[in-house]
Formats: C-alpha cells, structure tokens, sequence
C-alpha cells in the first residue's frame, strides 16, 4: 500500500457544483462511498457553502474584468449580478 501511487480525485468547478445541486436537491449523496446515504445537516451545510463560494467567485471575477474593459463601477456591479454572458 504505501508504495502505490494515489491520485487526487478533481472535478471541474461546475461538474463539482451541479452535483452539489443535485445532492441538495434530493437531499441524499448520490456519488462516492455513501452513495443512497441521507445528507446530514453538516454535510448539506458544507454544499450549500461550497455553491455560495462559487457563486462570490464568479461575480468578482466578472466585477473586476468590468473594471479592467473600462466600465463605471455601477456598471461593473450589475454586469456581475448578471447570470450568463451578456454583457
């Protein structure tokens, strides 16, 4: 065992959240080892957290190449609440 090589298991930002969604919206794990398992409060907790944290990334993300494309700072911050591309 301890010469075996282990990988880490990543998944891309939106495969990880929408499997977060569909978790939380069942309400029971539905990959991995506890797979069919009840979420626990602690473990919705951490979901639920996980899609906020995204959520924040991407609008500061859009908030600052606002920003940087020359738009006024009211104009950054409802180009970040925004959902999708348009601009």
């Amino acid at each position: 065992m301890a010469n075996k090589v282990r990988e880490r298991r990543w998944l891309s930002p939106n495969t990880r959240a929408k499997r977060y969604a569909e978790e939380l919206k069942n309400k029971v794990h539905m990959h991995g080892p506890k797979e069919g398992q009840p979420l626990t409060d602690k473990e919705a907790c951490v979901r639920i957290g996980a899609l906020q944290m995204k959520n924040d990334h991407i609008g500061i993300f859009k908030y600052k190449k606002a920003l940087n494309e020359g738009k006024s700072k009211t104009e950054a911050k409802k180009y970040s609440r925004q959902i999708g591309g348009k601009k």
